[in-house]
């Protein structure tokens, strides 16, 4: 009997990873599974990376641990020079985290205290956007709009968050509507929030530059991006772009709102930054905010016990290393432009695929029981749950969602492999998605009948 609190159905027993090998998992039984989703958009170099795990060896062998408010260390230094080269904008500073919700709470932190330090400390909502998804401490679950994990916590959330629609086309955009229009209309809800708050009281907006786990992948219309930055400089509203899944790469540059042409003043980033070989996450500061901070307290009023680890933060800089040294950007551009042609050649007239979306090797599939009106499947099929473990089955690891269109109902599945991905795993990953979909949708037509 294992003494684990599992996270989903406390009472299934899971395979024991024990290996890896590229983008390959191996459990105890010997049984390899191709990871199709990176975990969750996490194991960017795949499973067995001899530079990294080199790297956090030296690291070991000479340093482990130095607290953060005595000591800082070479490899933390390193790694922070390294994310602010060529980073967007005037982001100048980097904030060390242990990982995506920490990266999130130090975001909404330091907008809390800019402003206090700025003198505007009236300045206290932030707002996000529905079906939006930031992470699972409190700070970041109440900037969150997964209205699903949200749900039995929402009496002792924070009511400073508020939440407008997301720029979800598939679904929102009207038949008469253009893209640019539709995602111009949705930005513009911003402004409206911004004046029904009060100008003066809005500290930041929050949202992912592409939407992960929770409508899986979803891109941004063209403009949409460049005019929520306009209406964050008008009204003095920060904004935070959480790229803790999208960003490191994942789209295809190094920070997924490269592609928008714009820059944000706080930038969260994790998951691929460390490549899952040491658990870090970051959160890039435009100068404006740390030189507010500076001239007033001149100190940050946040901190973990862990911060810039310097075991974890030399992992980091290695995987940051060989994804130049490997060229693997140019990888993820070009495998990921196989693997939507793969998606669309082997879905793209499937009767229960209504959307097939993403960006570089971040991609979807939404799933419908009706495809003209786009009609979901009833949640109690559990469609996604059963993809997950069919695909299981199958040697093939995806990650599977539910409620992205109403917190109950809706089902997708994401796809987000190793930079490392070559044909070869393209193929292999969507004939055995298009194996799984297959079987688990001929038995929920059967039972739905």
């Amino acid at each position: 009997m294992s003494h684990i609190l599992y996270r989903e159905s406390l009472d299934r027993t899971l395979p024991v990873a024990v290996s890896g090998d590229g983008p390959y998992l191996i459990d105890a039984q010997g049984k390899r599974y191709i990871d199709g989703s990176g975990g969750a958009a996490v194991s960017c170099l795949g499973h067995s990376n001899e530079v990294v795990r080199a790297a956090i060896h030296a690291q070991t062998d000479k340093l482990a641990f130095a607290h953060s408010r005595f000591f800082t260390t070479e490899a933390a230094e390193q790694l922070a020079a390294d994310l602010i080269a060529g980073a967007p904008g005037e982001l100048t500073k980097v904030w060390l985290t242990c990982g995506g919700s920490e990266s999130v709470e130090a975001a909404l932190k330091l907008t809390r205290q800019y402003f206090v330090e700025s003198g505007q400390s009236q300045r206290k909502y932030v707002i996000a956007r529905r079906q939006g998804y930031h992470g699972n401490t409190f700070g970041a679950l109440s900037a969150s709009g997964n209205i699903w994990r949200r749900r039995q916590f929402e009496p002792v959330l924070i009511q400073a968050m508020q939440h407008i629609s997301p720029c979800y086309a598939y679904r929102y955009k009207a038949a008469d509507e253009s893209a640019e229009a539709y995602g111009l209309r949705m930005a513009n809800e911003l402004e409206a929030k911004i004046l029904e708050l009060g100008a003066d009281n809005v500290a930041a907006f929050i949202a992912e530059t592409v939407v992960g786990a929770t409508l899986g992948a979803v891109t941004a219309t063209p403009g949409y991006f460049k005019r929520i930055r306009e209406i964050c400089d008008q009204y003095g509203v920060l904004l935070i772009l959480d790229e803790v899944m999208c960003g490191m790469g994942r789209t295809g540059t190094r920070y997924a709102c490269e592609q928008e042409g714009i820059a944000p003043d706080l930038l969260t980033v994790a998951k691929g930054l460390g490549a899952g070989y040491q658990p870090i996450g970051a959160v890039l500061i435009a100068e404006k905010i740390h030189r507010a901070i500076e001239r007033g307290s001149n100190i940050v009023m946040h901190g973990h016990t862990f911060t810039g680890h310097p075991v974890a933060c030399a992992a980091a800089l290695a995987t940051q290393e060989e994804i130049r040294k490997q060229d693997l950007l140019a990888n993820v551009q070009r495998q990921g432009a196989a693997l939507a042609a793969a998606l669309t050649d082997r879905f793209g007239n499937h009767p229960h695929v209504g959307d097939i979306r993403g960006r570089g090797l971040f991609m979807a599939l939404e799933f419908v029981a009706d495809r003209r009106t786009r009609q979901p499947f009833d949640s109690a099929l559990k469609v996604n749950a059963k993809i997950k473990d069919v695909a299981m089955e199958h040697g093939l690891i995806c990650y599977p969602a539910g409620g992205l269109v109403d917190g109950k109902s809706g089902d997708h599945v994401m796809i987000a492999p190793a930079y490392i991905v070559t044909a070869a795993h393209i193929a292999e990953i969507v004939d055995k998605l298009g194996r799984t979909v297959d079987a688990v949708l001929r038995d929920v037509m059967v039972k739905a009948a």
